[in-house]
């Protein structure tokens, strides 16, 4: 079993840990870190629910490996909330009921910040385009767009 030890930031944390060579991103997060929030659906990067933001960029945390994450900057879900202050997107995501078992949830909201980070004030269009590869097999999509429309306003309205 070969290993390397790794530096990394998630959610502005410095961690130093030793991790087996073939440990997905994921793994590490959820056994590692015991950031459980990032989801594994698929495991083959198809579904979404693992995605977070590494180095600004949204990715699936299931098709990288833990060793590949030394010296970058790492943002899951657990990043999004204020202790038990939700961010605009959470906050819209609960009040136009854009989730419904939440299993996908993490995924989208990740896909989501980042998202609206490059492209503050989408259409809907540009917002079923970028949540293209996030799977939900529960809600039909619409509330998670209104949610995506009434976060990009809050999020306008507070610049």
């Amino acid at each position: 079993m070969r290993e390397r030890t790794i530096r990394v930031t998630v959610n502005g944390r410095a961690h130093e840990k030793t991790v087996e060579v073939r440990k997905t991103l994921a793994d590490f997060l959820r056994e590692d870190l015991e950031l459980t929030g990032t989801h594994l659906g698929c495991e083959h990067g198809v579904c979404g629910a693992c995605t977070i933001i590494v180095d600004g960029a949204a990715v699936r945390s299931c098709l990288l490996f833990a060793a590949q994450m030394n010296g970058r900057s790492l943002e899951t879900v657990e990043s999004l909330a204020d202790g038990d202050r939700l961010n605009p997107l959470q906050e819209a995501f609960w009040e136009h009921h854009g989730l419904q078992c939440g299993f996908c949830t993490p995924g989208f909201l990740m896909t989501l910040t980042c998202f609206l980070r490059e492209r503050p004030s989408p259409s809907e269009a540009e917002i079923r385009e970028a949540i293209a590869g996030n799977l939900c097999r529960c809600t039909g999509y619409k509330n998670i767009i209104a949610a995506a429309l009434a976060a990009a306003g809050k999020l306008a309205a507070a610049k």
